[in-house]
């Protein structure tokens, strides 16, 4: 009996190992899966700025579009949200008319224009550069600053021809009564001068520029803004409207951010190109606006919101204020902050 179940307890591991062995293989069991990860939803992006158009005012010259052309150019203005509409104007009063009758939002004023800001018409949201584009130009007749008197200048009211053609008399020792002073358009000078119907005249670039070249040997440059650099100092700048700036500080910080942005690239020894960005602007031959690099100090936008903020920029406008009270062109003095904007140029440096 005992031989009997070992027997079939033999036969039965045999068995049992040869179905092992015949067997095929199993796959084996799948890992449990883990729960599938369900997308996260992505981080809501900053919200784009609100698209804005802004009208602006300027002159056609490389002072006044250096910046400006070269933020449209470069795309600064589109990262910003501004579409700008561009219209030309002959100088820095006619311009603030503009914005006080709400055509234009931001202008742009070279240094005389800057004793309605002093007289609470405007406001300066940005300083755009110092100037040297002023001269008073001599004809034939007229080689020394002496030989002005009794000689007929033409000259353009309240800008900043006004303003150097009084200093260069006051240099000369002579008195507004000692010339025969020709009240002009700026874009008229040009042709007064270079026809022989005036003896002299005060004007700024290009059209210094192009009457020096005209007259060649003829023309002497009697006095420029660098002439006076011990005591005063010429001034270009973006302005608004006081209520303007009230009802809008974003859009001028906007337009500002992307200001420096732009004047930082131009101030670069990018002169060729943004040459190029005026000329097609201005329509005008690129050489005679290639010729116009020299004459300003171009300031980079962090330049001036540093300035802004260590009082450099305050002191520039403070002694062109003197300058003006001086003159008899500014009764009384006035507090530099009540007409220029130091903490948007601050802001927009950030």
């Amino acid at each position: 009996m005992k031989n009997k179940l070992i027997s079939l307890l033999l036969a039965l591991a045999m068995t049992l190992s040869l179905a092992a062995c015949g067997a095929k293989d199993e796959p084996a069991p799948e890992e449990p899966k883990a729960p599938e990860q369900t997308e996260q939803p992505a981080e809501p992006s900053a919200p784009a700025e609100e698209p804005i158009t802004l009208n602006i005012a300027y002159m056609p010259n490389y002072g006044s579009l250096w910046a400006v052309t070269t933020a449209m150019e470069k795309g600064y203005f589109e990262e910003a949200g501004i579409t700008v509409n561009l219209t030309s104007f002959q100088d820095g009063p006619t311009i603030i008319n503009a914005l006080e009758s709400g055509s234009m939002d931001i202008g742009y004023i070279g240094h005389g224009a800057h004793k309605l800001c002093i007289a609470g018409n405007a406001k300066i949201i940005a300083l755009s550069h110092i100037s040297n584009g002023d001269a008073v130009i001599g004809g034939p007749n007229v080689k020394t600053l002496e030989d002005l008197k009794g000689k007929t200048v033409a000259y353009s009211a309240g800008t900043s021809s006004e303003d150097i053609l009084r200093m260069t008399l006051a240099k000369a020792g002579l008195v507004w009564d000692d010339i025969t002073a020709m009240e002009m358009e700026p874009a008229n000078i040009v042709t007064a001068m270079l026809s022989g119907g005036v003896d002299a005249c005060a004007t700024w670039s290009p059209n210094s520029l192009k009457i020096m070249e005209e007259l060649g040997a003829d023309g002497t440059k009697l006095t420029d803004n660098l002439t006076f650099s011990d005591t005063s100092i010429s001034l270009a700048s973006w302005i608004v409207t006081p209520s303007y700036a009230d009802k809008n500080a974003d859009k001028i910080l906007r337009f500002t951010k992307a200001l420096y942005k732009a004047m930082d690239y131009a101030a670069d020894g990018n002169y060729e190109e943004v040459a190029e960005y005026v000329a097609n602007t201005t329509k005008t031959d690129y050489d005679s606006v290639y010729a116009e690099r020299g004459v300003a100090d171009w300031l980079t936008g962090k330049e001036v919101a540093a300035g802004a903020a260590d009082g450099t920029i305050e002191g520039y406008y403070k002694v062109q204020q003197d300058n003006f009270i001086a003159a008899g062109a500014v009764e009384g003095e006035v507090p530099v902050s009540d007409y220029v904007m130091l903490d948007n140029m601050i802001e927009a440096g950030k």
